[in-house]
């Protein structure tokens, strides 16, 4: 595509005043960086899925830190938040992902956002 092709994409993509959030899968770097977060309006919230629920793997507090650093370089922090990248079900299917897995990335989850964000009151 060419150059300035992808903002063009990004800004229409974005452009949604319906919309109160845009979900996004981060966990691979297949979906690239997060410079398209530029285009989001400052009003909404962009939810990223950095926690993958395909890998049994529990994602380092410090990388999630990183990357949540890196998306705020693009879009506001106070606006971003942090999820799985798809939900649990599709492990269902063949992905080794146990029950003992996914509670401990919920748990990863909530204590980088607690970190990030503070607690909820």
């Amino acid at each position: 595509m060419a150059e300035g092709g992808y903002d063009k994409i990004a800004e229409i993509a974005f452009d949604q005043p319906d919309v109160d959030g845009y979900f996004m899968e981060y966990d691979t770097d297949r979906a690239g960086g997060f410079e398209p977060l530029k285009f989001v309006p400052k009003d909404k919230k962009v939810v990223l899925g950095l926690v993958s629920s395909k890998k049994p793997e529990i994602e380092s507090k410090d990388m999630l830190m990183r990357r949540i650093d890196e998306a705020a370089k693009f879009f506001p922090l106070g606006q971003l938040c942090l999820s799985p990248q798809c939900g649990f079900a599709s492990t269902h299917h063949g992905n080794k992902v146990t029950e003992d897995v996914e509670r401990h990335k919920l748990e990863r989850i909530v204590e980088v956002a607690n970190e990030v964000w503070g607690t909820a009151a």
